[in-house]
């Protein structure tokens, strides 16, 4: 028996079964289908800062754990800000970028990222796949390592490691179903106020005229799905960020994972004029992508929030993560939670310096989690 580490520039080089039977669960964003949609549908470019340089840890030929790895040229797409890491290091003379990434491209989600498979020895192909990317960053001069939005066996990995990876936090703001059967059970256990609010958020778009509709990613056609890129496209554009994700990656999704795509959908007659696009594995609905041409009241909350609140109380979904930021989905029932990322920094007065950071930047996320608790929109 030989274990080795490989680099996979490209994903379709692995086939689709061996690559998912890694997975824990069935978390969509580490599937196949996702990260090799991404590379093959044009989402992921050099001249956008994206090169494929995923790990792979082979028992002979056999591929017994990877990781999703790619080598960065910026800090885009990524959702843990080191912006003033980089800076702080090219003042000193040296080059931050490439770095090694070791998350989901654009997707801000919570979820394994080092995909070890089930059985024996689970915790020894976590290690060598830590020691492969400590090795990688120093074989090719690069400047750190980054591993982002990691789960509990993840966290205990790096914990274990002796490279001392230094620990970050953040705050996203997460639903979590409380035994409720239907949304108006959701609605009770609320604060008065709050619950009035939604309640009124809910009757605008109603009194709008729009028609509003859950659908299934397996229900659209090419022209359904060219509509839904359209309204992505536009108010990505609007709001002066890159719209990495093509029509065709869109398209793929629908078809390639069946079951796990869902759209939130809202039409002024025969027109589509908003949407809000979906995820979800066995347990959690991931909030992903919007888009709208019109500014109806409540709209935006109505397709992001309380549609995949119905959803998931309709499925039994435990969990509903609805993405980066927002301080406004307290008062919609979403409660702040931690997330966790890991950073190995080669430079060693710059390691030196962030830990000081991230010392301090611990506590306020922590200060600022437990503020937030202390409003709670929930009556208990």
């Amino acid at each position: 028996m030989t274990l080795a580490l490989r680099i996979l520039e490209r994903l379709d080089t692995i086939a689709a079964a061996d690559w998912d039977a890694l997975r824990p669960d069935d978390n969509p964003f580490l599937s196949h289908a996702f990260l090799a949609g991404l590379e093959q549908h044009g989402c992921l470019r050099a001249d956008w800062g994206w090169q494929a340089q995923h790990l792979g840890l082979f028992e002979d030929d056999r591929l017994v754990a990877a990781a999703p790895l790619y080598l960065k040229f910026n800090s885009h797409g990524e959702f843990v800000f080191d912006h003033a890491w980089s800076q702080a290091l090219e003042r000193a003379g040296d080059d931050y970028y490439p770095k090694l990434l070791c998350a989901v491209p654009y997707s801000p989600v919570v979820g394994p990222r080092l995909l070890v498979g089930a059985g024996a020895g689970a915790d020894a192909r976590r290690a060598a796949l830590l020691a492969g990317l400590r090795e990688l960053m120093l074989g090719e001069h690069l400047s750190s390592t980054h591993l982002l939005f990691l789960e509990a066996d993840d966290l205990a990995a790096c914990a274990r490691d002796d490279a001392h990876w230094l620990a970050r936090s953040d705050v996203q703001f997460h639903w979590g179903n409380r035994n409720w059967h239907t949304f108006e059970d959701f609605l009770a256990a609320l604060r008065h106020k709050k619950r009035k609010n939604i309640r009124a958020e809910r009757a605008q778009v109603v009194a709008s005229g729009l028609r509003i509709e859950w659908r299934a990613g397996t229900s659209l056609d090419a022209q359904a799905w060219a509509a839904v890129h359209a309204l992505y496209l536009d108010t990505f554009d609007a709001h002066g960020n890159l719209a990495a994700l093509s029509a065709d990656f869109f398209a793929h999704l629908g078809g390639a994972l069946p079951g796990q795509v869902w759209l939130a959908l809202a039409w002024r007659g025969i027109r589509m004029v908003a949407m809000a696009l979906f995820l979800n594995s066995s347990s959690t609905l991931y909030g992903r992508y919007w888009g709208s041409r019109e500014n109806a009241p409540g709209l935006h909350f109505e397709l992001c929030y309380y549609q995949g609140i119905e959803h998931c109380l309709r499925t039994g979904l435990q969990r509903f993560e609805p993405g980066a930021q927002g301080e406004h989905k307290l008062a919609r029932g979403f409660l702040p939670t931690l997330t966790h990322s890991r950073h190995i920094i080669a430079h060693a007065g710059l390691r030196c310096a962030v830990a000081q950071y991230l010392a301090q930047e611990q506590l306020q996320v922590r200060a600022w989690r437990d503020e937030l608790l202390a409003h709670s929109p929930y009556a208990q």
